[in-house]
């Protein structure tokens, strides 16, 4: 035990009401809290692709202060990263993020086109882009439709038996792929002016070559997928034309379905893009009600921040605002504070009742989760669910005989969700046919969506918050998953926030909570690594190359976000005293602005491991206050809010979670 803290309390208080007052003052007045959410440099390169292809010409100040964006994201060597902090050059990003600057006026021959135009080609030019940047340039004229993997718009049809149906891939690939099924049935192409084009791009030029996914290299089912994607390419002109223009209304159907909301097909920006541009290739008009609201909320993803603009892959309010809550309630808020109240109504307003595409394999089970956006009622997730709810019940919703109902339909729904496997995925039930990542399609590896450690720590830690105890099979099967899934080295894998550091905390946390002996061998495994983890100044950081080499896990510059996650881990270890939190909190106390504010630059948010990351603008903020608040309540020795509202008995009698 430290006998002489590296700080004062009252140093540690101030800095805590400071970052309280910031949080507390940035609420909207409706209640939630919504911060920007960035991703790499292709989504507003793609935005002004999508206005080039649907005709539109964007407003000229908008394209300026988008093109110097992006001038500002490239990395001197020329290529642009799929993460800033500590990213290198990606082929997909930096072709399109040079296309984009084209489409602005930038000319091939300025300086830094020419190194952006060189680091492509030693990269092995845009052929080796993956496979929606293929899509992309087909869609130009760039490159031949045939270099694209056969995309039959007739497996809209298939029944669900067979090896490939839409209710076997994850939400996010359904939305993403009926679009481009149509719009590959079709297979348009933009005719762009020569200075428009991007042919300097290919080392070889794209008519000359044959394939671009070849036998031998990652296997024999890899090799069977392709063999069968090139079958496809010869037998597909001889589908019976019925039989197409059958599967075309099928998924024009499907598609206009989940365009009915303001929040644009599946909410997520690049769902939303091939949405509008399938609606046009389609023949929809200008005025389709469809295509108008969907591009209204293409348009809403749009941020101009004084010199620079930038399109956000979606937004997350429901997502931040039960954070904040929590943040602030654990630092040490009054729960009849007009904030905690406003935070509380807002998010039982955007409760979702609406069954959505999960309830294809759960068919018996009534609706009630949370979605990260603003609206997205087809797809609630059981992250937003599971915070939502812990955030409630730490604001006492638990009092209220309304809350408590509502707050019964949530976790009722959380327990249908349950994979056979113990564990809890983010959109859909037993979605593991991870089989389907070898077809040519799926180069980013991401096209389903298993149970993770973080999502399956989330769901035991709610259940176990509710007084739901270890003799209970739901909960007893999460804690067996995550005890399959520890690392050798002690931690687990964090799927959707960077990466190991992210996972170990979710899952110390709901161990904590679920009542776990934590001196027990395999939790002190996680301790003992975290501890070995941490940087000299303190912080802990971790790079998202994690992803790419599990070597690399727990390595990196140090970062707010990350130093709090590992924080509360340890802190949720009982390690209050160690040195070790000490020097982490002294961390977040020496770099916290004078306003109670803090900043980072790199990315911790994770869309796709190995493709596609987010930088959450509010992770920096709210969870080192999270994290000052549970210390402060223990180094007084009193509890958490968090742990003080775990329940001696379960909250209400087991609701039947029907699932078929």
């Amino acid at each position: 035990m430290s006998k002489r803290l590296p700080f004062t309390l009252k140093a540690l208080a101030q800095a805590a009401d400071r970052a309280l007052a910031w949080l507390t003052g940035r609420q909207d007045r409706e209640g939630f809290w919504v911060f920007d959410l960035e991703a790499d440099a292709t989504i507003p390169a793609e935005y002004l692709l999508y206005r080039r292809f649907m005709g539109w010409d964007p407003d000229p100040g908008l394209v300026a202060r988008l093109a110097e964006y992006l001038r500002r994201k490239q990395l001197p060597d020329g290529g642009w990263p799929l993460y800033d902090g500590d990213g290198k050059a990606d082929v997909s990003a930096s072709v399109k993020a040079y296309w984009a600057l084209k489409l602005c006026g930038d000319r091939p021959e300025a300086a830094h086109m020419v190194r952006a135009r060189q680091m492509i080609l030693s990269l092995g030019g845009a052929a080796k882009s993956n496979v929606f940047t293929r899509f992309t340039l087909c869609l130009f004229g760039q490159m031949p439709w045939r270099l694209c993997p056969a995309m039959p718009i007739e497996t809209v049809l298939l029944p669900r038996w067979f090896f490939f149906h839409f209710s076997k891939v994850s939400y996010w690939s359904r939305v993403v792929v009926v679009p481009l099924l149509l719009i590959y049935a079709h297979r348009p192409v933009c005719r762009l002016r020569l200075e428009e084009a991007v042919q300097e791009l290919f080392v070889t030029p794209p008519d000359r070559i044959r394939h671009l996914d070849r036998f031998g290299q990652r296997g024999l089912l890899k090799d069977l997928f392709i063999a069968l994607d090139r079958v496809l390419k010869v037998v597909e002109p001889y589908f019976p034309k019925g039989l197409r223009n059958r599967a075309v209304a099928r998924a024009e159907a499907w598609l206009r379905s989940r365009m009915r909301g303001v929040g644009g097909n599946g909410a997520v920006f690049p769902s939303m893009v091939n949405a509008v541009e399938a609606l046009r290739v389609l023949g929809a008009p200008d005025s389709d009600p469809d295509l108008v609201r969907g591009s209204a909320a293409l348009d809403d993803l749009l941020l101009d921040r004084g010199e620079v603009s930038f399109c956000q892959p979606c937004v997350s309010p429901v997502w931040d605002t039960c954070l904040c809550l929590s943040a602030i309630l654990e630092a040490g808020i009054d729960p009849g504070h007009p904030a905690v109240s406003r935070a509380v109504d807002w998010l039982f307003s955007k409760q979702v009742f609406f069954r959505g595409d999960w309830a294809d394999y759960s068919p018996g089970l009534e609706a009630g989760g949370w979605a990260f956006q603003f609206e997205n009622d087809f797809y609630p997730d059981l992250d937003d669910t599971a915070m939502v709810v812990m955030a409630l019940l730490r604001a006492g919703c638990l009092d209220n005989e309304r809350h408590r109902g509502l707050l019964a339909k949530a976790v009722n729904w959380m327990l249908g969700m349950q994979s056979s496997d113990g564990g809890w995925g983010a959109f859909d039930v037993d979605n593991d046919a991870l089989f389907l990542n070898q077809i040519p399609f799926a180069d980013h590896g991401a096209l389903l969506d298993p149970s993770t450690s973080d999502l399956t720590a989330r769901c035991v830690e709610t259940l176990a918050m509710l007084g739901y105890g270890r003799d209970f099979a739901p909960l007893a099967r999460g804690l067996e998953f995550l005890r399959r899934e520890q690392e050798d080295c002690g931690a687990w894998f964090g799927r959707w926030g960077c990466n190991y550091i992210y996972g170990t905390w979710s899952v110390l946390s709901a161990l904590r909570m679920a009542g776990e002996d934590m001196s027990a061998p395999w939790v002190r495994r996680a301790v003992d690594w975290f501890k070995s983890v941490q940087n000299p100044d303190g912080g802990f950081g971790e790079t998202l190359y994690s992803y790419d080499d599990p070597s690399l896990a727990g390595k990196g510059a140090s970062t707010r976000s990350q130093t709090a996650w590992a924080l509360l881990g340890l802190l949720a270890a009982g390690e209050v005293d160690d040195p070790a939190v000490q020097r982490g909190v002294k961390h977040l106390l020496d770099t916290q602005d004078e306003h109670g504010d803090w900043d980072e630059v790199h990315f911790t948010g994770t869309g796709f491991p190995r493709v596609f990351y987010l930088r959450y603008h509010g992770y920096c903020r709210y969870f080192p206050l999270w994290a000052l608040g549970m210390y402060q309540r223990l180094r007084r020795g009193g509890p958490t809010v968090q742990w003080e509202k775990a329940l001696s008995e379960p909250a209400w009698p087991l609701l039947p979670a029907a699932r078929s």
